[in-house]
């Protein structure tokens, strides 16, 4: 055998372990291409469900949104009707109540005070700037 034809031999060998690697590595992508496939297609079988519950339940949440909407609004229309019957009824009963008040309260002071003694005048007092100062006391006169 001459160089030339180990050297043959050498590289065919070369590329017959080349060729079984690569084969290997072929075998080995299809398999994984077909677990990604079917991967793909298992996402697909359950995401296509979970998008359609995922838009009914949108349509329920616009549905009851749209249902709190429309009692808000009520509840604003009952909030200024009561607003102005309040107003109306301070309005039309809220002075004379008070005078009637105030002249009940009247009568029990002028009631009260018929036997009693009239009481002294409480001390008077002058604010300054920020100070109290009590007025100039009077001296009684004694008897005597």
């Amino acid at each position: 055998m001459t160089g030339g034809e180990v050297a043959g031999i050498l590289v065919a060998v070369f590329w017959a372990i080349l060729v079984s690697f690569l084969a290997v590595v072929l075998v080995r992508l299809a398999q994984t291409l077909k677990a990604t496939t079917k991967l793909v297609a298992d996402v697909t079988e359950q995401a296509v469900p979970l998008l359609a519950d995922a838009s009914a339940t949108v349509r329920t949440a616009q549905t009851q949104l749209e249902r709190v909407d429309s009692i808000a609004s009520d509840v604003q229309e009952v909030t200024s009707n009561a607003s102005a019957l309040s107003s109306t009824v301070a309005s039309t009963f809220g002075g004379p109540l008070v005078k009637v008040a105030a002249f009940g309260y009247g009568v029990r002071q002028a009631m009260s005070r018929r036997g009693a003694a009239p009481e002294p005048e409480p001390e008077r007092r002058r604010v300054l700037v920020g100070r109290t100062v009590p007025a100039a006391r009077r001296r009684k006169k004694r008897k005597g």
